[in-house]
């Protein structure tokens, strides 16, 4: 080997995925858009034209204008200021309830596939029941018994999302168990703990990292789910879905309330699910 490979840095795979990205275009694109909804949400105090709580009652239902790009709603509050800070809801609980789901679920399916036996069938059978209810009905359960706030969605979404994880972390950790490179530090005295952090999780990292790009834009959908029905964030914090419930009486007369907010989240979720396709792209071992 020469010098100069050598002393060549050695790169993580998944630094290198992600800088390979920029070179594919649809990843490319979900990215940006990601990027600009994050961007967004950080810095809503300096973007938002008006205070999106305060009511304007001299403009109430104002079509979109100068004045106001988006319109304002039926207390007169701007309805871009609202979907700017809007994003915050969406962008903090896709965030929190994903990298929960991830921790709890890849810790549960690493032992369940590492250790296997008893330990296997009590772990798994708990996440096949949390798997047998629907998603969104489980969240409204779990919501409706908490009740309705941020931080209970954000919780909701997580124990909705655990089984995924765990399966994946599973699944993934049982190919990597049986490999040469984890029986021979088995042979050489290393302790379980140091296998499964130092080895087995690093690879089977990039899986769950494909996955949670993907359920970030489910995560989104579930809050708006939640906030229409009211049991989400409550107003008059806003968010993109209790700006949709907001919008429902003013349909036929302001339908730009529900077509910003509507888009909002269309835009948002497209951008994930691309982005998330591009990483998958990029990690499957057989490109």
């Amino acid at each position: 080997m020469s010098v100069a490979a050598m002393d060549a840095p050695r790169r993580h795979p998944i630094l290198q995925a992600l800088r390979g990205l920029a070179r594919e275009p649809r990843a490319a694109v979900g990215l940006a858009v990601v990027a600009l909804a994050v961007a967004m949400a950080a810095a809503a105090p300096w973007l938002a034209p008006y205070d999106p709580e305060i009511p304007d009652f001299t403009a109430i239902l104002a079509a979109p204008d100068g004045a106001h790009p988006f319109g304002t709603d039926d207390l007169g509050r701007d309805v871009l200021s609202r979907i700017i800070f809007g994003a915050r809801a969406s962008i903090l609980v896709g965030f929190f309830s994903v990298a929960g789901a991830l921790a709890v679920g890849a810790l549960a399916g690493l032992a369940a596939g590492y250790f296997g036996r008893w330990i296997d069938a009590a772990i798994m059978r708990v996440m096949d029941v949390v798997f047998a209810f629907p998603s969104i009905l489980l969240a409204l359960a779990i919501t409706a018994v908490l009740g309705p706030s941020l931080r209970n969605a954000i919780l909701a979404i997580a124990v909705v999302n655990l089984p995924v994880f765990a399966r994946i972390a599973r699944a993934q950790t049982i190919v990597v168990r049986e490999l040469d490179y984890v029986e021979a530090q088995r042979a050489l005295g290393f302790g379980s703990g140091a296998i499964l952090f130092r080895t087995v999780l690093p690879n089977i990292t990039a899986p769950l990292i494909v996955q949670g790009s993907l359920l970030f834009a489910s995560a989104i959908i579930t809050e708006s789910y939640l906030s229409f029905l009211g049991l989400g964030v409550q107003p008059p914090t806003p968010t993109w879905g209790n700006m949709l419930r907001n919008a429902i009486g003013f349909l036929d007369m302001a339908p730009w309330l529900a077509w910003f907010p509507g888009l909002a989240i269309f835009l948002v979720v497209l951008g994930f699910n691309l982005l998330g396709d591009g990483l998958r792209d990029r990690f499957d071992p057989r490109d």
